[in-house]
This record gives C-alpha cells, sequence and structure tokens, in this order.
C-alpha cells in the first residue's frame, strides 16, 4: 500500500511539473500570450499607418488641392503671380556680439 501512494506522489510530481514546467505548460502559455498581444499592438500602429497612407492616395487620386500641398510644403513651389517674402536676422558683427570672458 505505502509502495502505492509513493508511485501515485511520484506521478503526481511529474504530472505538475509537465503542467508548470514543461513544454506546453502554464509558462509557455503566459509567454504566447504576451507576444501575441505584442504583436497585436504591432498589427494595431501598422494598420494605422496603412489607413493614413491610403487616405493620402485617395487624396491624390481625386484632387489637385493636395499635390499642391505637397509641392509647397516639400518642394518650396509658388503659384504663378505669388511673390515670396523671405525674412532674415540681422547678420551680428564682431562690435555686436557680446565680449568673450578671458577665465581661461
Amino acid at each position: 500500500m505505502r509502495g502505492l501512494i509513493l508511485v501515485l506522489g511520484v506521478l503526481l510530481l511529474l504530472l505538475q511539473y509537465s503542467l508548470w514546467l514543461g513544454r506546453g505548460g502554464v509558462r509557455d502559455v503566459a509567454n504566447l500570450k504576451s507576444q501575441i498581444a505584442a504583436q497585436e499592438a504591432e498589427n494595431a500602429k501598422l494598420e494605422a499607418r496603412n489607413n493614413a497612407l491610403l487616405a493620402e492616395v485617395m487624396d491624390l487620386k481625386q484632387g489637385m488641392d493636395a499635390i499642391e500641398e505637397i509641392a509647397r510644403s516639400e518642394m518650396g513651389m509658388l503659384r504663378q503671380g505669388e511673390v515670396f517674402f523671405q525674412v532674415l536676422e540681422p547678420v551680428r558683427t564682431l562690435a555686436e556680439a557680446p565680449a568673450a570672458s578671458d577665465d581661461d
């Protein structure tokens, strides 16, 4: 009787080891769940980026406003008859520059 209890106890311990630490056990399932969550988050970011790109493509296909906006902002293009004003900061001379201290 005692041997049977010992064998059953050892069998129970082996099953528990397999459940908690073995392949496909609780630890592996938790690890896979965290990987799934990370992949779903990455997929959501990529889907948002794809949707933004799709909206931009549709905008470019449908009208000239988007093309004009990109040309103005990225290429600095102007319409015919427009005048471009560029305001520059005045150049400082050596006399106007703050004096450097000679603490070296």
